[in-house]
């Protein structure tokens, strides 16, 4: 079967294609109990008869199909759904899009099934747990889900405001993230007697301001702000002597997010030492920038052409957000590695709780993953 063969049969899965959207959004799961979610999927790949690979410990899922040579390209998709407040109700909702991603690469893999493919390269298609709380693509890589992998290929659904529906692009460049937690020590006094104590609060302050003064070299953005400040109790009358704190951290560059976390330290210190409160801090997650590999961003962006016309192959999609898609390739240097950018119409934005998107832009998303996957194995030349 060929490639417009596989995107015709993908086209005229429209209908089903939308409606198991719908239903993977109603199961919407929080990162690492992603049970049903991963079971309807596993569902539907094993009845289009296809083996199903699942770990122990998590929700993940891997499905191969075999190729005449070694190694293998893939195709990963996130599962997990964010806990957020919707209408007053804290709940898990799916306003990142993950159940769409989950939906094309599900669709993709059945589109190979039906072909009855035995590419050149062995095909793998992964179902991530997890990314949402950074560690589902770490967890992957542990487990051994991207063991021959040669080539690894993710999508997202992309905001208006980036992509225009109907557009998409080759490789969406992430920024590098992390999140500081931070505890600022002082001394407890009557706040009618403050020269008595070390006020943490002061100091806090002191930090925020002396944040805002941090400059990168060759001008790398990045943003460091404070997000959660907590001091003190209900008492208005006592200088508190203990304060945590939390950082959201980001730079556009692995070599950026090094030099700012260096810089942090360097004003931390200080400020501990001018307002003599000792300040302690540590990260316990970050997710590294893009890589952008030109290889892969090239057979994605062929995909594109021939699933959307080449008018709409747009440039790459530069974004301050985090994903933890590219742990695979910093993780694995050797690994060649793109995601989708896919222009759906999406608003608000991601994360915001109405999050909503045109859903006929699967079906395309679906044609151009399967495109670049078929080229990808058959060792297609850009």
């Amino acid at each position: 079967m060929s490639v417009q063969a596989i995107c015709d049969y993908l086209k005229k899965s429209q209908d089903d294609i939308i409606r198991t959207y719908e239903e993977l959004h109603l199961l919407a799961e929080p990162s690492w109990q992603e049970e049903k979610t991963s079971q309807y999927l596993a569902d539907r790949l094993r009845a289009a008869g296809l083996a199903v690979r699942t770990y122990p410990g998590h929700f993940g899922l891997t499905v191969d199909i075999e190729g005449e040579e070694s190694g293998f390209v893939g195709l990963r998709a996130d599962m997990d759904a964010l806990v957020q407040e919707v209408n007053g109700v804290v709940k898990p909702n799916h306003s990142c899009g993950h159940d769409g991603h989950s939906t094309m690469v599900l669709y993709a893999a059945l589109a190979f099934a039906a072909a009855g493919i035995r590419p050149k390269k062995s095909v793998r298609f992964l179902f991530q747990p997890a990314e949402e709380k950074v560690g589902g693509a770490l967890q992957m890589i542990k487990d051994g889900a991207l063991e021959g992998v040669e080539m690894l290929f993710g999508v997202h659904v992309r905001p208006l405001m980036e992509l225009a529906n109907g557009t998409a692009a080759p490789a969406i460049i992430h920024g590098a993230s992390a999140t500081v937690h931070g505890t600022i020590s002082g001394l407890q006094a009557h706040a009618s007697r403050p020269e008595r104590g070390k006020n943490v609060i002061e100091t806090a302050a002191v930090l925020i301001h002396s944040l805002q003064n941090i400059r990168l070299q060759a001008g790398c953005p990045f943003s460091v702000k404070m997000t959660q400040l907590s001091a003190g109790g209900e008492t208005s009358n006592v200088i508190p002597d203990k304060a945590t704190f939390k950082l959201d951290v980001r730079a556009q560059s692995n070599e950026g997010m090094r030099e700012l976390q260096e810089k942090i330290r360097h004003v931390t210190d200080h400020v501990a030492q001018l307002m003599g409160t000792p300040i302690e801090w540590s990260i316990p997650g970050e997710v590294p920038a893009a890589i952008l590999n030109e290889q892969a961003a090239g057979i994605m962006r062929e995909a594109i052409a021939h699933v959307l016309g080449a008018e709409n192959a747009k440039p790459p999609c530069v974004s301050p957000g985090g994903e933890d898609f590219h742990f695979y390739t910093y993780e694995k240097p050797e690994l060649a590695g793109t995601m989708l950018g896919l222009g759906c119409g999406l608003s608000p934005g991601l994360h915001h709780p109405e999050m909503s998107f045109d859903t006929k832009a699967l079906v395309s998303g679906a044609q151009i993953l399967a495109t670049a996957l078929y080229n990808a194995a058959s060792g297609k030349e850009v």
